[in-house]
Protein backbone atom coordinates (compact mmCIF):
# COMPACT_ATOMS: atom_id res chain seq x y z
CA UNK A 1 0.00 0.00 0.00
CA UNK A 2 0.88 3.96 -0.78
CA UNK A 3 2.63 5.47 2.53
CA UNK A 4 -0.18 7.31 3.13
CA UNK A 5 2.06 10.41 4.07
CA UNK A 6 2.82 10.66 0.81
CA UNK A 7 -0.38 10.44 -1.01
CA UNK A 8 -1.07 12.83 -3.39
CA UNK A 9 -4.50 11.79 -4.77
CA UNK A 10 -7.42 12.56 -2.68
CA UNK A 11 -9.61 9.64 -1.51
CA UNK A 12 -12.66 10.96 -3.97
CA UNK A 13 -12.49 11.54 -7.72
CA UNK A 14 -14.76 14.46 -8.24
CA UNK A 15 -15.84 16.01 -11.90
CA UNK A 16 -12.61 18.32 -11.30
CA UNK A 17 -10.04 16.16 -9.65
CA UNK A 18 -6.77 18.22 -10.50
CA UNK A 19 -7.58 21.08 -8.15
CA UNK A 20 -6.11 19.57 -5.06
CA UNK A 21 -2.70 21.56 -4.28
CA UNK A 22 -2.27 20.92 -0.70
CA UNK A 23 1.28 20.29 0.39
CA UNK A 24 3.22 17.11 0.27
CA UNK A 25 4.27 15.82 3.47
CA UNK A 26 7.79 15.12 2.10
CA UNK A 27 11.22 16.17 2.79
CA UNK A 28 14.81 15.11 2.73
CA UNK A 29 13.56 12.67 6.01
CA UNK A 30 10.83 10.96 4.19
CA UNK A 31 11.18 11.18 0.49
CA UNK A 32 13.01 7.98 0.13
CA UNK A 33 9.73 6.29 1.96
CA UNK A 34 8.08 7.34 -1.61
CA UNK A 35 9.97 5.29 -3.66
CA UNK A 36 9.12 1.35 -3.15
CA UNK A 37 12.26 0.62 -5.58
CA UNK A 38 14.42 1.34 -2.11
CA UNK A 39 13.45 -1.85 -0.20
CA UNK A 40 15.01 -3.89 -3.14
CA UNK A 41 17.84 -2.13 -4.65
CA UNK A 42 20.20 0.82 -4.05
CA UNK A 43 19.22 2.48 -7.98
CA UNK A 44 22.20 4.59 -8.28
CA UNK A 45 21.21 5.86 -12.40
CA UNK A 46 18.79 8.67 -12.12
CA UNK A 47 21.08 10.44 -14.67
CA UNK A 48 19.37 7.89 -17.13
CA UNK A 49 16.15 7.13 -16.53
CA UNK A 50 14.79 6.79 -12.62
CA UNK A 51 12.35 4.78 -10.62
CA UNK A 52 9.20 6.87 -10.08
CA UNK A 53 7.38 7.59 -6.71
CA UNK A 54 4.25 6.76 -5.49
CA UNK A 55 2.67 10.16 -5.67
CA UNK A 56 3.73 10.54 -9.41
CA UNK A 57 1.74 6.64 -9.86
CA UNK A 58 -1.05 8.23 -8.25
CA UNK A 59 -1.10 11.26 -9.92
CA UNK A 60 -0.91 9.73 -12.98
CA UNK A 61 -3.51 7.11 -12.21
CA UNK A 62 -5.81 9.83 -11.20
CA UNK A 63 -5.73 11.56 -14.06
CA UNK A 64 -6.54 8.85 -16.29
CA UNK A 65 -9.41 8.01 -14.27
CA UNK A 66 -10.70 11.51 -14.85
CA UNK A 67 -10.85 10.26 -18.30
CA UNK A 68 -12.29 6.85 -17.94
CA UNK A 69 -15.18 8.64 -16.27
CA UNK A 70 -15.94 11.78 -18.07
CA UNK A 71 -13.65 11.87 -21.26
CA UNK A 72 -13.33 14.73 -23.00
CA UNK A 73 -15.65 16.86 -20.45
CA UNK A 74 -12.50 18.65 -18.53
CA UNK A 75 -10.47 18.92 -21.43
CA UNK A 76 -10.76 23.05 -20.65
CA UNK A 77 -10.12 22.49 -17.20
CA UNK A 78 -6.74 20.34 -17.95
CA UNK A 79 -5.19 22.69 -20.68
CA UNK A 80 -6.32 26.36 -18.06
CA UNK A 81 -4.80 24.11 -15.46
CA UNK A 82 -1.26 22.68 -17.19
CA UNK A 83 -1.17 26.30 -18.31
CA UNK A 84 -1.71 28.71 -14.99
CA UNK A 85 -1.06 26.24 -12.08
CA UNK A 86 1.21 23.23 -13.26
CA UNK A 87 3.72 25.83 -15.35
CA UNK A 88 3.59 28.17 -12.23
CA UNK A 89 5.24 25.28 -9.83
CA UNK A 90 7.76 24.55 -12.79
CA UNK A 91 8.55 28.31 -12.91
CA UNK A 92 9.47 28.37 -9.22
CA UNK A 93 11.69 24.87 -9.57
CA UNK A 94 13.57 26.79 -12.31
CA UNK A 95 12.79 30.89 -11.73
CA UNK A 96 10.79 31.02 -14.82
CA UNK A 97 7.22 32.87 -15.39
CA UNK A 98 5.01 30.21 -16.56
CA UNK A 99 4.98 32.43 -20.04
CA UNK A 100 8.16 30.87 -20.69
CA UNK A 101 7.72 27.25 -20.63
CA UNK A 102 6.56 24.87 -22.92
CA UNK A 103 5.98 21.05 -22.63
CA UNK A 104 7.68 19.02 -25.14
CA UNK A 105 8.13 15.30 -24.95
CA UNK A 106 12.07 15.35 -23.87
CA UNK A 107 15.21 17.22 -23.69
CA UNK A 108 15.45 16.59 -27.70
CA UNK A 109 12.33 18.30 -28.92
CA UNK A 110 13.19 21.65 -27.05
CA UNK A 111 16.77 21.72 -28.84
CA UNK A 112 15.51 21.18 -32.05
CA UNK A 113 12.93 24.46 -31.15
CA UNK A 114 16.18 26.24 -31.71
CA UNK A 115 18.15 24.40 -34.33
CA UNK A 116 15.37 25.00 -36.58
CA UNK A 117 13.26 27.61 -35.65
CA UNK A 118 16.76 30.23 -35.59
CA UNK A 119 16.66 32.35 -38.70
CA UNK A 120 20.11 30.54 -39.89
CA UNK A 121 21.89 32.21 -42.55
CA UNK A 122 24.90 31.18 -45.05
CA UNK A 123 27.97 31.27 -43.13
CA UNK A 124 26.64 31.45 -39.83
CA UNK A 125 27.98 29.17 -36.69
CA UNK A 126 27.39 27.51 -33.31
CA UNK A 127 30.31 26.40 -30.23
CA UNK A 128 29.76 23.07 -29.62
CA UNK A 129 32.03 21.57 -26.71
CA UNK A 130 33.62 18.14 -28.38
CA UNK A 131 32.28 15.90 -24.88
CA UNK A 132 28.47 16.70 -26.00
CA UNK A 133 25.56 14.15 -25.23
CA UNK A 134 24.74 13.46 -29.25
CA UNK A 135 21.35 15.47 -28.73
CA UNK A 136 23.03 18.25 -28.08
CA UNK A 137 24.71 17.63 -31.96
CA UNK A 138 22.98 15.61 -34.31
CA UNK A 139 20.19 18.63 -34.49
CA UNK A 140 22.95 21.09 -35.09
CA UNK A 141 24.67 18.81 -37.74
CA UNK A 142 21.62 18.46 -39.96
CA UNK A 143 21.74 22.72 -40.20
CA UNK A 144 25.09 21.98 -42.81
CA UNK A 145 22.48 22.12 -45.38
CA UNK A 146 21.62 25.55 -44.57
CA UNK A 147 25.23 26.58 -44.88
CA UNK A 148 25.76 26.92 -40.47
CA UNK A 149 28.78 25.46 -39.20
CA UNK A 150 29.41 23.70 -36.07
CA UNK A 151 33.12 25.34 -34.69
CA UNK A 152 34.34 22.50 -32.06
CA UNK A 153 35.55 24.05 -28.75
CA UNK A 154 38.30 21.28 -27.41
CA UNK A 155 37.54 20.23 -23.99
CA UNK A 156 40.80 19.48 -21.46
CA UNK A 157 40.40 16.62 -18.76
CA UNK A 158 36.62 16.52 -19.54
CA UNK A 159 36.15 20.54 -18.61
CA UNK A 160 35.12 23.58 -21.25
CA UNK A 161 36.60 26.16 -20.38
CA UNK A 162 35.15 29.48 -21.03
CA UNK A 163 38.29 31.28 -22.44
CA UNK A 164 38.11 28.65 -25.48
CA UNK A 165 34.69 29.17 -25.91
CA UNK A 166 35.37 33.23 -25.83
CA UNK A 167 38.33 32.50 -27.97
CA UNK A 168 36.20 30.74 -30.53
CA UNK A 169 33.45 33.10 -31.01
CA UNK A 170 33.70 34.99 -33.86
CA UNK A 171 31.85 37.75 -35.90
CA UNK A 172 29.37 34.95 -37.53
CA UNK A 173 28.87 33.05 -34.41
CA UNK A 174 25.15 33.07 -33.94
CA UNK A 175 24.57 30.75 -31.02
CA UNK A 176 26.53 28.71 -28.05
CA UNK A 177 24.62 25.50 -27.33
CA UNK A 178 26.01 23.36 -23.45
CA UNK A 179 25.23 20.75 -21.14
CA UNK A 180 24.46 22.52 -18.06
CA UNK A 181 26.44 18.99 -16.62
CA UNK A 182 28.40 16.73 -19.07
CA UNK A 183 26.61 13.24 -19.02
CA UNK A 184 29.89 11.06 -19.08
CA UNK A 185 32.37 12.77 -16.55
CA UNK A 186 29.76 15.09 -14.41
CA UNK A 187 31.63 18.49 -15.15
CA UNK A 188 29.38 21.36 -14.20
CA UNK A 189 29.20 24.54 -16.55
CA UNK A 190 29.59 27.60 -14.79
CA UNK A 191 26.40 28.87 -16.08
CA UNK A 192 26.77 32.98 -14.93
CA UNK A 193 30.14 33.51 -16.10
CA UNK A 194 29.06 32.20 -19.58
CA UNK A 195 25.38 33.79 -19.44
CA UNK A 196 27.92 37.27 -19.14
CA UNK A 197 30.42 36.01 -22.27
CA UNK A 198 27.41 35.41 -24.67
CA UNK A 199 24.91 38.77 -23.98
CA UNK A 200 28.58 40.88 -23.67
CA UNK A 201 29.40 39.60 -27.28
CA UNK A 202 25.81 39.20 -28.43
CA UNK A 203 25.67 35.70 -28.77
CA UNK A 204 23.05 33.58 -28.22
CA UNK A 205 22.91 30.80 -25.24
CA UNK A 206 21.25 27.04 -25.31
CA UNK A 207 21.37 25.12 -22.52
CA UNK A 208 20.79 21.22 -22.63
CA UNK A 209 20.17 20.93 -18.68
CA UNK A 210 18.76 17.52 -18.02
CA UNK A 211 21.47 16.24 -15.95
CA UNK A 212 20.80 19.65 -13.85
CA UNK A 213 17.21 20.18 -13.12
CA UNK A 214 15.99 17.78 -10.01
CA UNK A 215 19.86 17.69 -8.54
CA UNK A 216 21.06 21.36 -8.58
CA UNK A 217 19.27 24.24 -7.98
CA UNK A 218 18.70 26.58 -10.74
CA UNK A 219 17.45 30.16 -11.05
CA UNK A 220 17.03 31.63 -14.17
CA UNK A 221 15.47 34.67 -12.95
CA UNK A 222 19.45 35.58 -11.78
CA UNK A 223 21.02 34.56 -15.28
CA UNK A 224 20.12 35.06 -18.98
CA UNK A 225 19.57 32.02 -21.03
CA UNK A 226 18.07 32.82 -24.13
CA UNK A 227 17.20 29.00 -24.29
CA UNK A 228 16.88 25.35 -21.93
CA UNK A 229 15.59 22.39 -22.10
CA UNK A 230 15.12 19.35 -19.77
CA UNK A 231 13.31 16.09 -19.86
CA UNK A 232 11.71 14.71 -17.00
CA UNK A 233 12.47 11.18 -16.69
CA UNK A 234 15.93 11.75 -15.19
CA UNK A 235 16.88 13.57 -11.88
CA UNK A 236 13.39 15.40 -12.07
CA UNK A 237 12.02 12.08 -11.21
CA UNK A 238 9.40 12.56 -13.70
CA UNK A 239 7.63 10.05 -16.02
CA UNK A 240 9.11 9.04 -19.22
CA UNK A 241 7.90 11.40 -22.39
CA UNK A 242 7.73 14.62 -20.34
CA UNK A 243 10.36 17.61 -20.80
CA UNK A 244 10.08 21.67 -20.69
CA UNK A 245 11.48 23.80 -23.40
CA UNK A 246 12.19 27.11 -21.39
CA UNK A 247 12.59 30.21 -23.88
CA UNK A 248 13.01 33.39 -22.26
CA UNK A 249 10.19 35.92 -23.09
CA UNK A 250 13.11 38.25 -24.64
CA UNK A 251 13.98 35.68 -27.37
CA UNK A 252 10.63 34.71 -27.95
CA UNK A 253 10.42 36.51 -31.52
CA UNK A 254 13.85 34.96 -32.45
CA UNK A 255 12.31 31.63 -33.01
CA UNK A 256 9.83 30.26 -35.46
CA UNK A 257 7.75 27.28 -34.27
CA UNK A 258 9.30 24.79 -36.70
CA UNK A 259 6.55 22.17 -35.72
CA UNK A 260 2.90 24.18 -35.94
CA UNK A 261 -0.65 22.95 -35.56
CA UNK A 262 -3.79 23.60 -33.72
CA UNK A 263 -2.38 24.40 -30.24
CA UNK A 264 0.19 27.00 -31.94
CA UNK A 265 -2.21 29.14 -31.73
CA UNK A 266 -5.15 31.04 -29.89
CA UNK A 267 -8.27 30.48 -31.82
CA UNK A 268 -10.11 28.69 -28.95
CA UNK A 269 -12.99 26.58 -30.63
CA UNK A 270 -12.69 28.50 -33.87
CA UNK A 271 -11.84 25.68 -35.73
CA UNK A 272 -12.14 26.96 -39.38
CA UNK A 273 -10.93 31.12 -38.60
CA UNK A 274 -7.57 29.67 -40.21
CA UNK A 275 -5.68 32.53 -38.93
CA UNK A 276 -1.75 31.58 -38.07
CA UNK A 277 -1.60 34.16 -34.86
CA UNK A 278 1.12 32.50 -32.53
CA UNK A 279 -0.01 32.25 -28.85
CA UNK A 280 2.38 34.92 -26.98
CA UNK A 281 4.02 32.62 -25.43
CA UNK A 282 6.23 29.75 -25.31
CA UNK A 283 2.53 27.83 -25.50
CA UNK A 284 3.38 28.34 -29.51
CA UNK A 285 5.79 25.41 -29.17
CA UNK A 286 2.88 23.41 -28.25
CA UNK A 287 1.61 22.16 -31.69
CA UNK A 288 -1.46 19.59 -30.56
CA UNK A 289 -2.48 17.88 -27.49
CA UNK A 290 0.49 17.35 -24.93
CA UNK A 291 0.64 14.76 -22.90
CA UNK A 292 -1.42 15.42 -20.01
CA UNK A 293 -1.20 11.89 -18.29
CA UNK A 294 2.44 12.45 -17.84
CA UNK A 295 2.10 16.08 -17.20
CA UNK A 296 0.06 15.32 -13.99
CA UNK A 297 3.08 12.69 -13.34
CA UNK A 298 5.70 15.45 -13.61
CA UNK A 299 3.47 17.99 -11.59
CA UNK A 300 3.82 15.99 -8.93
CA UNK A 301 7.32 15.22 -9.28
CA UNK A 302 8.19 19.21 -8.90
CA UNK A 303 5.88 19.42 -6.30
CA UNK A 304 8.03 17.12 -4.42
CA UNK A 305 11.20 18.81 -5.20
CA UNK A 306 9.71 21.60 -3.89
CA UNK A 307 8.39 20.39 -0.71
CA UNK A 308 12.22 18.99 -0.30
CA UNK A 309 13.85 22.38 -1.47
CA UNK A 310 16.11 22.52 -4.32
CA UNK A 311 18.90 23.69 -2.24
CA UNK A 312 18.45 21.28 0.34
CA UNK A 313 18.37 18.62 -2.83
CA UNK A 314 21.22 19.44 -3.86
CA UNK A 315 23.22 19.71 -0.37
CA UNK A 316 22.40 16.29 -0.26
CA UNK A 317 23.31 14.87 -3.56
CA UNK A 318 26.41 16.87 -3.44
CA UNK A 319 27.07 15.04 -0.17
CA UNK A 320 26.36 11.62 -1.50
CA UNK A 321 29.16 11.81 -4.26
CA UNK A 322 31.56 13.22 -1.97
CA UNK A 323 31.27 10.12 0.41
CA UNK A 324 31.33 8.07 -2.35
CA UNK A 325 34.03 9.45 -3.83
CA UNK A 326 35.70 8.77 -1.12
CA UNK A 327 34.56 5.37 -0.94
CA UNK A 328 35.79 4.36 -3.69
CA UNK A 329 39.02 5.81 -3.99
CA UNK A 330 39.80 3.88 -0.63
CA UNK A 331 38.90 0.81 -2.83
CA UNK A 332 41.51 1.57 -5.58
CA UNK A 333 39.18 3.05 -7.67
CA UNK A 334 39.84 6.30 -9.54
CA UNK A 335 37.75 9.14 -9.38
CA UNK A 336 37.48 10.94 -12.96
CA UNK A 337 34.39 13.55 -12.42
CA UNK A 338 35.73 16.76 -11.47
CA UNK A 339 35.75 17.57 -7.84
CA UNK A 340 36.46 20.71 -7.17
CA UNK A 341 34.21 23.52 -5.98
CA UNK A 342 31.70 24.38 -8.58
CA UNK A 343 32.84 21.90 -10.91
CA UNK A 344 30.92 18.67 -9.18
CA UNK A 345 27.63 17.71 -10.34
CA UNK A 346 25.48 14.74 -9.26
CA UNK A 347 27.20 12.75 -10.95
CA UNK A 348 30.21 10.83 -9.95
CA UNK A 349 32.31 8.39 -13.13
CA UNK A 350 35.21 6.67 -11.64
CA UNK A 351 37.37 3.39 -13.03
CA UNK A 352 40.31 0.61 -12.34
CA UNK A 353 43.02 -0.50 -14.31
CA UNK A 354 42.38 -3.65 -15.25
CA UNK A 355 38.53 -4.10 -14.39
CA UNK A 356 36.67 -4.62 -17.45
CA UNK A 357 33.87 -1.99 -16.44
CA UNK A 358 31.05 -3.73 -18.38
CA UNK A 359 31.21 -7.00 -16.86
CA UNK A 360 31.62 -4.86 -13.09
CA UNK A 361 28.17 -3.28 -13.84
CA UNK A 362 26.56 -6.09 -15.08
CA UNK A 363 27.94 -8.20 -11.87
CA UNK A 364 26.52 -4.92 -9.67
CA UNK A 365 23.29 -4.96 -11.48
CA UNK A 366 22.79 -8.35 -10.14
CA UNK A 367 23.75 -7.68 -6.90
CA UNK A 368 21.08 -5.45 -7.10
CA UNK A 369 23.17 -2.12 -7.50
CA UNK A 370 21.96 -0.35 -10.57
CA UNK A 371 24.96 2.08 -11.94
CA UNK A 372 25.68 3.06 -15.62
CA UNK A 373 29.05 2.93 -17.81
CA UNK A 374 29.67 6.10 -19.60
CA UNK A 375 33.00 6.53 -21.47
CA UNK A 376 34.62 3.44 -20.46
CA UNK A 377 33.90 3.97 -16.71
CA UNK A 378 31.49 3.49 -14.12
CA UNK A 379 29.09 6.43 -13.10
CA UNK A 380 26.74 6.51 -10.59
CA UNK A 381 24.19 9.73 -9.76
CA UNK A 382 22.28 9.36 -6.63
CA UNK A 383 19.24 11.19 -6.33
CA UNK A 384 17.34 12.79 -3.28
CA UNK A 385 15.67 9.36 -2.29
CA UNK A 386 19.00 7.56 -2.11
CA UNK A 387 21.41 7.51 1.00
CA UNK A 388 25.03 6.18 2.24
CA UNK A 389 23.11 3.20 3.12
CA UNK A 390 22.83 2.58 -0.81
CA UNK A 391 26.65 4.11 -1.46
CA UNK A 392 28.00 1.53 0.90
CA UNK A 393 25.79 -1.54 -0.84
CA UNK A 394 28.03 -0.02 -4.00
CA UNK A 395 30.97 -0.05 -2.07
CA UNK A 396 30.90 -3.63 -0.79
CA UNK A 397 30.47 -5.00 -4.04
CA UNK A 398 32.48 -3.58 -6.06
CA UNK A 399 35.50 -6.00 -7.82
CA UNK A 400 38.68 -5.15 -6.16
Amino acid sequence: MPNEAVALAPAARSLTPFSDERPLNISLSNVRKAFPITARRAYLNNASISPVSEPVLQAVDHFLHDVRDNGRNNYPDWCRYADTAIKARIGRLIGAEASEIAFVKNTTEGLVNVANGLDWRDGDNLLLPDIEYPSNVYCWMQLARRGVEIKWVKTHDGRVDLADIEAAIDARTRLVSISAVQFSNGFRQDLAPLSELCVSRGVLLNVDAIQWVGSLALDLSQIHVDFLSFGGHKWLLAPIGTGIFYCNSKSLDLLTPPSVGYHSVDRGEAHMDYILDFRPNAGRFEEALVNFPGIWGLDAAVRMHLAVGPRAAEAHILDLTDYAAERVSGRGWTVKSPREGKERSGLLSFGREGIDTEMAATRLCSEGVDLAVRAGVLRISPSIYNNRTDIDRLVDTLPS
